[in-house]
């Protein structure tokens, strides 16, 4: 049965990374089984052709994109708040699907104003990236009153939805939460427009010759193997690591090229990477828009994810993995999750051991071919978006069955 669900997500959609990669994709598999998604949002970022968004009030001082923890996101979620308030009127949904804690927190509001079950896509501990971004000092007083506001943001949603099972396993260890309402629907990738060269459907000539122009337009020399990476550029995200480790590698290996792909704030990377002494090593181009993100990853002979973050997912792994690239990766529970045997961990943190493990997979050519063929099946067999609107219609039918017929919670079937 289609349903109308007004999702919120305080955030600057539509931008070019994970979090809002998750909320698109979601988006597009549950249109095309009919139900009618109303998107309410910040009022910056890029509009998406055949999804209806509604924006909070123009902020005009605020014009970038809201990466991670900001002060101004304390006016920005009031105006989101009001915004989404007078959709909800309007649109009377069946559900809410919230993203984020600041979405799931207006949601629960609304949810006890209609009456309808709030689902809370959790991607992530708030505190925790508030952290990760230095924006909270760990075991501060004002850290524990956000942890206990998290903690009631959680215990408010009908159904919370974790990108990892591991995340799942983590939020079911504290004991004020439900077990029964936490369930997965993994990340996942667009295996069709992700994908690697097949000759039955490819021009060989002309993919060449976009290969060997986009090359040329980044200024990657000829000849020159590349180390790719797309996603944001931060400290948790493992950045300023990765350049400490291609620092190792330039000095061990002249044929390879660093193309570190995302932002915000490419500028201070490229500076970052001057003062290392690999700037010629190194291309730094910016924001990749989503559309094109398969165009340029096409130019990897290596993927690497070197995300620091304990709870929070890695989209960008399962690109990768689509891509038939072999996959380079920070040991985490969330890494070994997504890429099972199909990828090569180093110790987290460590540039040292990041070096080393990519140039294990750069050395060795059998080895880089066994986990790309093996990262595209797991891929294609497990990470296909569209397995996921099964899921989330099975999560949504549950939360509205206990809704009408006051139900017990349904149990995690571990989903996907």
């Amino acid at each position: 049965m289609p349903h109308k669900i007004l999702m919120i997500a305080p955030t600057s959609f539509f931008s070019d990374y994970g979090c809002h990669v998750r909320i698109l994709e979601e988006i597009l598999v549950l249109q095309e089984q009919g139900h009618q998604i109303t998107l309410a949002t910040y009022h910056n970022g890029d509009d998406v052709p055949n999804v209806t968004i509604r924006r909070s009030w123009d902020v005009p001082w605020v014009r970038r994109t809201m990466v991670g923890s900001s002060r101004h996101k304390i006016y920005l979620d009031a105006a989101l708040s009001w915004r989404s308030l007078r959709v909800a009127l309007q649109l009377r949904p069946t559900l809410i699907h919230a993203h984020l804690h600041e979405g799931a927190l207006i949601g629960a509001v609304l949810r006890r104003m209609l009456g309808v079950p709030m689902v809370f896509d959790y991607q992530g501990s708030m505190t925790s990236e508030m952290i990760d971004h230095g924006f909270l000092k760990p075991n501060t007083r004002l850290h524990h009153s956000l942890a206990r506001l998290e903690l009631w943001i959680n215990q408010q949603a009908d159904a919370i939805i974790t990108s990892t099972h591991n995340t799942a396993d983590m939020l079911r260890q504290q004991a004020q939460l439900d077990p029964q309402r936490i369930c997965t629907v993994i990340d996942r990738v667009n295996t069709e427009r992700f994908r690697p060269f097949d000759a039955t459907r490819d021009d060989p000539a002309a993919w060449q010759a976009q290969h060997h122009e986009l090359r040329a337009q980044l200024g990657i020399p000829a000849g020159q193997r590349v180390v790719a990476y797309l996603g944001l550029l931060a400290p948790y995200q493992g950045t300023n690591v990765l350049l400490q480790a291609a620092q190792i590698i330039a000095a061990r290996l002249p044929d390879v090229h660093f193309l570190i792909m995302g932002y915000p704030d490419p500028a201070s990377y490229r500076a970052y990477a001057e003062s290392l002494g690999i700037g010629a090593r190194v291309t730094l181009p910016g924001r990749i828009y989503y559309r094109d993100a398969h165009v340029y990853l096409r130019l990897g002979d290596v993927a690497v994810a070197p995300k620091m973050s304990a709870t929070e997912g890695s989209g960008k792994i399962t690109n990768y993995m689509a891509m038939g690239l072999p996959v380079v990766t920070f040991d985490t529970p969330v890494s070994r999750e997504m890429l099972g045997g199909a990828g090569v961990y180093a110790t987290l943190g460590s540039p040292t051991d990041l070096a080393a493990k990519l140039l294990l997979v750069l050395e060795n050519p059998a080895l880089a071919a066994q986990l790309a063929v093996a990262a595209r099946a797991r891929a294609v067999q497990e990470f296909a978006w569209y397995h996921a609107a099964p899921e989330l219609e099975a999560i949504y039918a549950r939360v509205l069955a206990r809704e009408a017929q006051s139900l017990p919670r349904y149990s995690d079937t571990r989903l996907g």
